[in-house]
Parts: C-alpha cells; sequence; structure tokens
C-alpha cells in the first residue's frame, strides 16, 4: 500500500478502545503508574493500547515511550543491536568490540529503563511480543524492573503470559484482551470509512470483519485494501476483493514461484505481504494453510506441509524474524519436500 496505513493514521486514544474492561485498566494506569502485562491473542490490539497508553500518561511521547518488539530483538546480530539508532548512543566503541550479544541485550535492557524520562516523572518501557523472552534474560529484566521501578513503567505484552516466569508476572497487574467482536470491528470500521468519506454499507463492513475472524489489524487493513481497488467498502467491493482474490492470489503466486524454484519473486511477494500490507508471519502461514486445504494439495503433500507448518508455527511463537521463517517454508517447497 502507497498510502499511510489506515492502523496508523487511526491509531486509537485510550477512550477509543472498544473493549470497556481494557479502557478502565489502562485509565488507573496512568493515574497510578504500575507495571503491566497485557496479554490476549494476535490482532487483538495490544500494542495500539500501549501507544494509546503512553498518549495519554506523557507530555512528550514520543520520548517517554521505548518500544522494543522483542521477536525482532533478540533476532538481531550482535552488530545490528550495536548499530540500532534507539541503542547507539549507549554502546561505546569498547562494548561493541568486547561484548556478547547477550551482553548487549542485557546492557539495552537496563539502559532503556535507567535514563530520566525527558517529561514528567516516569517513562514508559513496552516489551512487545515477549513470549519469545528466554528465561535468562527475562531473569536479567526482573532485576532491572526491581532497580528501576521508581522512574519506569514496565509493559509486557504477550500471546502467551504462561511462558513469562512468576517474578515477571507477580510484578505486573495483568490486563487481558480478548479477540474484538464482530459488532465491535464493524464499529471501528464504520469510523474510519466515514472519516476517509468512503462509500460503505453496513453488509460490506460485517463481510470484512468476518473475513479477519477477530484480527482488528487485518480487518482494517483488509478495508483499507478494498476501498484502495474498488472505491468503497460494500458487500460486493469487499466480496470482489477479499472473496474472490484477496490475499489469496497473492499466496498462490508465492507459492508457484516457490515451487519453480524461483525464491527471488517468492521472496518479494512475503516482502509485500509483511511489510507493504502488514501481515505478521503467523497471519501469512495461516493463509497459506487455507489455499493448500481449499484443492491446492491433497493426500501425502497436504499432510507433509501441514506438518511443517506446524513446525513454523512453533518458530514464529518462539520469535525471531517472520521473514526467515516462511521463507524457510517455501525453500522446502522448492525442495519438493512438502
Amino acid at each position: 500500500m502507497d498510502a499511510p496505513l489506515w492502523t496508523e493514521r487511526y491509531a486509537p486514544d485510550l477512550a477509543d478502545l472498544p473493549q470497556a474492561e481494557v479502557r478502565d485498566y489502562l485509565q488507573k494506569a496512568v493515574e497510578e503508574p504500575i507495571n503491566l502485562v497485557i496479554h490476549g491473542p494476535a490482532g487483538a490490539g495490544k500494542t495500539a493500547a500501549v501507544r494509546a497508553l503512553a498518549r495519554e500518561a506523557h507530555a512528550d511521547p514520543d520520548n517517554d515511550l521505548v518500544e522494543i518488539n522483542v521477536a525482532d530483538f533478540f533476532g538481531m546480530t550482535k552488530k545490528e543491536i550495536a548499530n540500532d539508532p534507539r541503542f547507539a548512543s549507549f554502546i561505546d566503541s569498547k562494548r561493541r568490540r568486547n561484548s556478547s550479544k547477550a551482553d548487549l541485550i542485557n546492557h539495552v535492557l537496563k539502559e532503556s529503563a535507567s535514563y530520566s524520562p525527558v517529561s514528567g516523572t516516569y517513562k514508559t518501557v513496552v516489551l512487545d511480543n515477549a513470549e519469545a523472552i528466554r528465561e535468562d534474560f527475562q531473569q536479567a529484566l526482573r532485576r532491572v524492573m526491581e532497580r528501576h521501578h521508581e522512574a519506569t513503567q514496565f509493559v509486557v505484552t504477550t500471546r502467551q503470559p504462561t511462558k513469562l516466569i512468576p517474578p515477571i508476572k507477580s510484578r505486573c497487574f495483568p490486563v487481558a484482551m480478548r479477540a474484538p467482536s464482530v459488532p465491535e470491528i464493524v464499529a471501528v470500521l464504520e469510523s474510519i470509512v466515514e472519516a476517509e468519506g468512503i462509500e460503505y454499507d453496513e453488509n460490506g463492513l460485517e463481510y470484512v470483519a468476518g473475513y479477519a475472524s477477530g484480527d482488528l489489524r487485518k480487518a482494517i487493513l483488509s478495508a483499507q485494501t478494498t476501498a484502495q481497488q474498488e472505491g468503497e467498502v460494500t458487500m460486493n467491493a469487499a466480496y470482489e476483493v477479499l472473496g474472490d482474490v484477496g490475499v489469496a492470489a497473492e499466496i498462490e503466486s508465492m507459492l508457484d514461484a516457490a515451487e519453480a524454484g524461483d525464491f527471488s519473486d517468492a521472496r518479494k511477494t512475503l516482502d509485500d505481504l509483511l511489510v507493504d500490507e502488514g501481515y505478521s508471519g503467523e497471519e501469512v502461514l495461516g493463509e497459506i494453510l487455507d489455499v493448500a486445504h481449499s484443492g491446492r494439495y491433497s493426500g501425502d503433500e497436504l499432510a507433509e506441509l501441514t506438518r511443517l507448518a506446524g513446525e513454523i508455527d512453533a518458530d514464529l511463537a518462539e520469535g525471531a524474524n517472520d521473514r526467515v521463517h516462511i521463507g524457510h517454508l517455501l525453500a522446502e517447497l522448492g525442495a519438493g519436500e512438502a
């Protein structure tokens, strides 16, 4: 998508979050800062909720909200961590040379928590996709939380709270975010298309909401795709884009290229899905399985692809790089192993 993503342009304020209990808990965390664990399924709006909290709590949220996507952070090389502009200011040349990757990660956690807030009395450090944090790093994080609790609010977001060690969970108030309902998604979509001046009908919005299966981000991006391709978000337009074609055509093209050994084209399509269209690795994997079960594969081929997808799904849950893991699946297809 060339235009700004609607997920960014219409990022919700705290008062706009669709789940009343979540709004109430986060408002209390503004009034009396406490550490939080926000947990829920992919696409429920966890990261958007944290950013809304920061905008409400801080006069200068651009500087007093520190976001670390754990899945990406722990997948970075030592050189990438040292050169990241978010961390470069407190990683000197000596530390670059002499520290291991584990030492750099621990140093980044400490430094991110220790510097003084730009405005107000505290800052917020969010650790996104925290299920990817190894236990030894969680122990290091626990010590950082203990040492810097007076000036730093920690917010941990995760799909799998059971992967957090008890000392971290005991230091955080849990906030559960469920997948939004179809009426809640429709209400969000309606406010966006009206702000954009896009023609729509109720059936079109409901179709997009149902297509997203409880993933608010996917619903918003699907509505934007429909509006850009058809000029409206009506039932006919949504079905034309999402039902007949949608992402399935891109997935089919990507699989065709992978099976033919044309990995350059396959990975280009993968990058389009992950970067330009904003899909997560889990969403792309789900779309691949949908296409696989729609008749593309059968028998042993389908069974082997399903087995391989299970391994890739486990890898995605552990974090690291979505492109690497889905790329591995495409390479296996090209090798004829699926």
